[in-house]
């Protein structure tokens, strides 16, 4: 089967998860794709004297929503990410005022533009070589309930900015709508865990991928998960960073329950033995975590 490219357009794009989304595209089940981004600011910073002097009302554009056939409610939806590639010359990492880690502090210049050329499989920052390990910022699902900007994160994914999110992991999401509606964009050629400037260096990619839906999978998910082989990784979203963690370390008891039919309390007292907790980013309205399980310890999350 050809692999089917869907595009950024003016049509092509969200700027908000909701829970009633128009597909650009229906996909079926089992389907490859290849998904064509933007980077996160549309083009609009391109040179070292292009300043952010705050967030613009729509930002983190991601394409889609792709509509998933028989993706229904309680299913789960599962993203194979096969490969990410940067598509542009440069990407470009900034600060803003009144966002990232360190907004506060008056020594770091607010507005400040770098732009971060691509060279072979480097980018380049102020004569240091960065190795492009290309990753999906924000991935997403139509959401249960509220609306909410690509720009945040939360239990149908969004803005997580998890550098996991990359070629060669898989990557499982709830379902709350038909069709499921997934949606991502917002990629970096390189970003450190945790984002501490509010950005990494944001260019538009092509992403190849094939989804597939997972129905009567055994054990609920109440928010992303991703495989990347080595690991099985919880991924959870809230207000402060021990909301976050208590919530990701719930999601993979569930699963080590549901694997070793262990009780919630052994599979607490097992996942302080070989889990491990990671920080995804700490500047989007929500804090982002995941919790880290070898993947011989927990067969396969479905």
């Amino acid at each position: 089967m050809s692999r089917r490219c869907v595009s950024f357009d003016e049509d092509g794009h969200i700027y908000e998860f909701s829970p009633e989304m128009d597909p650009v595209y229906t996909a079926a089940d089992g389907e490859s794709l290849t998904i064509e981004t933007i980077d996160s600011l549309s083009k609009t910073i391109q040179t070292g004297d292009d300043l952010l002097d705050s967030i613009p009302d729509e930002v983190n554009a991601a394409t889609g929503p792709i509509e998933v056939e028989g993706a229904e409610p309680a299913d789960i939806l599962a993203v194979e990410i096969e490969a990410v590639r940067v598509t542009e010359g440069q990407g470009r990492v900034v600060t803003t005022p009144d966002f990232g880690l360190l907004q506060d502090d008056e020594e770091i210049e607010h507005p400040a533009t770098r732009i971060t050329e691509v060279d072979g499989d480097t980018i380049e920052f102020d004569g240091h070589e960065i190795p492009i390990e290309p990753m999906i910022g924000t991935i997403g699902v139509a959401t249960a309930e509220e609306t909410i900007t690509t720009l945040t994160p939360h239990d149908h994914g969004g803005n997580l900015d998890t550098t996991d999110m990359t070629g060669g992991t898989t990557a499982y999401f709830p379902v709350f709508q038909d069709g499921a509606m997934l949606a991502m964009g917002d990629s970096k050629a390189a970003m450190a865990d945790g984002e501490m400037c509010g950005t990494g260096a944001e260019i538009g990619t092509e992403i190849d991928v094939t989804v597939s839906v997972i129905s009567d999978p055994g054990v609920g998910l109440d928010r992303p998960i991703v495989d990347t082989g080595e690991n099985i990784k919880s991924i959870a979203s809230a207000d402060t960073m021990e909301e976050a963690v208590k919530l990701a370390n719930r999601d993979i008891l569930d699963l080590l329950q549901a694997d070793h039919d262990m009780s919630k309390t052994e599979a607490y007292l097992f996942s302080s033995l070989v889990g491990g907790l990671e920080i995804s980013q700490v500047v989007d309205p929500l804090v982002t975590v995941r919790n880290s399980i070898p993947a011989e310890h927990l067969s396969h999350p479905f």
